[in-house]
């Protein structure tokens, strides 16, 4: 697929641009950030978001910019939703690690949302969600949710999971088995042998034949994030818990931190695009041991 303006075709439907794409789905991700925002704040006791806008300068080899919002409360210890829209040229070192980027002169175009939740209830689950768009000579979606509980209930791992299985069901009928899979495979810690939590879904360079379906996918798993999550977080986040508990909750993070700074493609993106990096490394808790 080339590089912006280009023609995305699809049998069914009349041709789609890169632009088109790029436009509908930075729209999509503004909106769904701020409606996320809202259903948080509605369980939030004492606190709000924060909003910051960012760009890239005058000059700068890239264009763009995004909004990071951001809250800390009694419910959520810390979470980010972020959304940004960048495009240009990527760093030399990155041509060979992004798909068509080479054949493309390092030009790419990028939006997405960012949303991970660190809890202060060590029964209420962490959780991370990421949806986004981008294009080099080729264009794709990418995204998904999982969910990493310190103590893993049976209840709330089966609504997260229902709620994304209903959004790959929308797609096509093997897509919950493959994306579970991957997220299994992507959000495991090596070196402790050891998965992250009870996993979710996670997919990466979907370019179908029909990217208005791929594009109402995307969709579904956002709509079913926001449907789910506030829900676990409203049934758990009252529960009592102790000392003990708590401390086993800064354990649980310290797994997080690993993978994010040693794993994570998208922290690896950031760095390779020149992000603003509260943005990209908003995903680290604001407490932790090890």
């Amino acid at each position: 697929m080339p590089w912006r303006g280009s023609s995305i075709t699809s049998m069914s439907a009349p041709p789609v641009t890169d632009r088109d794409l790029a436009s509908a789905a930075a729209t999509y991700f503004r909106d769904l950030q701020g409606r996320i925002c809202s259903a948080f704040e509605a369980l939030e006791e004492s606190g709000t978001f924060t909003h910051r806008a960012w760009s890239r300068p005058e000059g700068h080899r890239l264009h763009g910019g995004g909004e990071t919002r951001l809250m800390r409360g009694r419910v959520f210890e810390k979470v980010g939703v972020n959304v940004s829209h960048v495009w240009g040229n990527l760093q030399p070192q990155f041509k060979t690690q992004i798909p068509g980027a080479e054949e493309s002169h390092g030009k790419f175009q990028a939006c997405g949302i960012s949303l991970v939740a660190h809890m202060h209830n060590p029964h209420v689950p962490a959780v991370h969600m990421n949806l986004r768009y981008l294009s080099t000579s080729r264009a794709w979606f990418g995204g998904g949710s999982d969910l990493t509980p310190t103590f893993p209930d049976a209840e709330d791992t089966a609504a997260f999971h229902d709620a994304l299985r209903g959004a790959c069901d929308s797609y096509r009928a093997d897509a919950y088995r493959e994306f579970k899979e991957a997220c299994d495979k992507y959000f495991y810690l090596p070196h402790r042998q050891e998965p992250r939590g009870v996993g979710g879904i996670f997919f990466d360079q979907l370019a179908s034949s029909d990217p208005s379906a791929d594009f109402a996918f995307v969709r579904a798993v956002g709509e079913a994030f926001l449907g789910v999550y506030p829900q676990i977080v409203a049934r758990r986040k009252d529960t009592p818990f102790d000392a003990a508990a708590r401390e086993q909750l800064l354990v649980k993070r310290g797994r997080y931190v690993e993978f994010n700074l040693v794993y994570d493609r998208g922290t690896q993106f950031g760095f390779g695009t020149d992000a603003d990096p509260e943005a990209y490394l908003m995903s680290l808790p604001p407490l932790v041991r090890w």
